[in-house]
């Protein structure tokens, strides 16, 4: 428990740092726009105030599921990052299409540009800068397992990128001259924005929706089916639930049916060292324990059982349709 606070006292100091990041890049690039009065750049600048907005919402949602669990959220308040991340997504999905209507605006009427070299200059900082932090905080939130970071750094490395390209494009301007080049690039990357979005708003409501994350159940799956035990008959019935950075796992672990009670809760036990030593420290788990039955003979690789009714016909490799499904297994 002392660990997962710390984990999350850390996440809240790193989203805090790119909140204020977030908004010394804002300034930095509205004053690109200010000299410029590049479409290009706005696209930037705009992007920017999501990232603004968003980082508020993400640091108010990491302070808030650090809240311990109480009578009214058994389960704790990690649900809110989704809601944070969902915000984000739209948000972001709002600025690329302002950003592509002004654009296409602009190329039937074009605006004049100015200082476009201090304005390359002043962008390419940012995106440098982004790119950094996005790293970090994406980074950072794969080993926490928070969604709010891993959206935020996506977006900030998304954000870093665009801007490389948004570079390309003015500098193709201010070698041709061709004013056009602005409006277009903003509409290009204005589109690269709007499917960020959509993939941060997609990841969001899966969560909500507590959509199975088969990458990670793959994984839990390979560790249990390699460190198998032979009172583990089979696992049956898994399923994982995010809850901001907190995963929980609900199972049905199948024994031998004439274990004590206090044998068979070692089993589980042991179960939930492996998936905590393996997977992630603070996983919760709720397994259920269920009896073998006559079917589980001919799978079970007990070498010494007085009461096997048939023998071992075949070993059941463990894999993911067998261990989701709500079945014990059998040949």
């Amino acid at each position: 428990m002392k660990k997962l606070l710390l984990r999350q006292s850390e996440n809240v100091r790193l989203q805090l740092l790119v909140l204020l990041v977030g908004i010394v890049l804002l300034l930095t690039k509205f004053l690109a726009f200010y000299l410029t009065n590049s479409n290009a750049i706005l696209t930037d600048a705009l992007e920017s105030i999501i990232n603004v907005v968003a980082g508020g919402f993400s640091l108010y949602s990491l302070i808030l599921s650090a809240r311990p669990k109480d009578l009214n959220h058994p389960y704790g308040h990690g649900k809110i990052e989704f809601v944070a991340a969902t915000l984000e997504g739209s948000l972001i999905l709002v600025a690329g299409g302002a950003i592509i209507l002004k654009s296409i605006y602009n190329l039937f009427v074009p605006q004049e540009l100015y200082r476009l070299d201090a304005g390359i200059y002043l962008i390419a900082i940012s995106g440098l800068i982004n790119y950094i932090v996005g790293y970090v905080t994406e980074r950072r939130g794969n080993q926490s397992n928070s969604l709010v970071l891993v959206a935020g750094g996506k977006h900030l490395k998304t954000d870093a990128y665009s801007t490389a390209g948004i570079m390309v494009g003015l500098l193709l301007l201010y070698l041709t001259g061709e004013v056009w080049l602005d409006s277009a690039v903003a509409i290009l990357f204005g589109a690269f924005i709007c499917y960020t979005g959509y993939r941060i708003l997609r990841a969001s409501l899966a969560g909500i929706m507590d959509e199975a994350d088969y990458e990670l159940l793959q994984r839990i799956v390979r560790v249990l089916n390699e460190n198998r035990r032979e009172n583990w008959i089979d696992i049956h019935n898994l399923r994982v639930i995010k809850y901001g950075n907190t995963l929980h796992i609900d199972c049905h672990l199948t024994v031998p049916w004439y274990l004590s009670v206090l044998e068979a809760h070692d089993e589980v036990e042991a179960v939930g060292r492996l998936i905590r030593e393996r997977i992630d420290p603070d996983i919760e788990l709720f397994i259920h324990t269920d009896p073998c039955v006559a079917v589980s003979c001919s799978v079970c690789t007990k070498s010494v059982c007085e009461v096997r009714q048939q023998p071992l016909l075949k070993r059941v490799e463990w894999d993911l349709d067998k261990v989701i499904a709500d079945k014990k297994h059998e040949v």
